[in-house]
């Protein structure tokens, strides 16, 4: 079986290591970060050893990511999939990353399973006043080597989707939305369903696009931004 962010990851590596892959905003903090390929993948790998040798996650795994669309969430995704593990966006998980907001119902997803907690601070603070026993994500995963061996023998990716499935649903996706390999793509949609990973992330990235992904959007700073960022498609 392909592996889902091998697939997605190699490419990009492959084409252009360096050139930027998501480039985030949150027009209400001001706060604006830009990964390269490279680095996107180098937080995938951290997230993926972390997931594997500390939280003891792997194939056949479900990880609940509880988690608003930031580029640490990328990272995240990426990390789950490189492993070979599930994500899992609703329902029972054995595994949990979400935020403090979200402690309660991914103690709930996995009665009594391991929860790591992103304070998804730009400068990587930890989360404050954690409960006994849950990992604070921006301490444990800096510990861990940027450099994953991919997990040849995947299981489901996406809340019981395969990895062909996924593929072949971002690809037709990205042709839908006129999405091609160069594209800087905005976009200040969520990812909270399978269909929204798809369509407003996974698609960008299978085809070789690169992402400007806006949270709480300011109107008045976006025609700047579509000039700024170079911006050639919104979704």
């Amino acid at each position: 079986m392909t592996n889902l962010a091998a697939a997605v990851l190699d490419p990009l590596l492959k084409a252009d290591p360096m050139g930027p892959r998501i480039t985030y905003y949150d027009d209400a903090t001001g706060e604006r970060i830009e990964l390269s390929t490279v680095t996107l993948a180098n937080w995938a790998a951290k997230t993926a050893n972390l997931l594997r040798d500390e939280l003891g996650a792997g194939p056949g795994s479900r990880v609940a990511v509880l988690l608003p669309a930031h580029w640490q969430t990328a990272a995240v995704l990426l990390g789950v999939w490189w492993i070979g593990a599930e994500v899992a966006l609703s329902g029972s998980a054995d595994f949990a990353l979400c935020t403090a907001e979200r402690l309660d119902e991914a103690d709930e997803a996995v009665a009594g399973g391991e929860v790591a907690v992103l304070s998804l601070d730009p400068f990587g603070k930890p989360v404050a006043d954690l409960p006994i026993g849950v990992t604070d994500y921006a301490t444990a995963v800096r510990v861990h080597g940027d450099q994953f061996i991919t997990e040849r023998n995947p299981g489901s990716a996406l809340n019981d989707r395969t990895v062909d499935d996924l593929l072949s649903a971002a690809s037709e996706s990205a042709a839908a939305a006129g999405i091609v390999a160069g594209d800087r793509v905005m976009s200040s949609r969520p990812w909270s369903t399978p269909e929204e990973v798809v369509a407003n992330l996974l698609a960008v990235f299978a085809v070789g696009a690169s992402l400007v992904q806006v949270a709480n959007p300011d109107a008045t700073a976006l025609e700047r931004r579509r000039t700024t960022e170079k911006v050639t498609r919104e979704l």
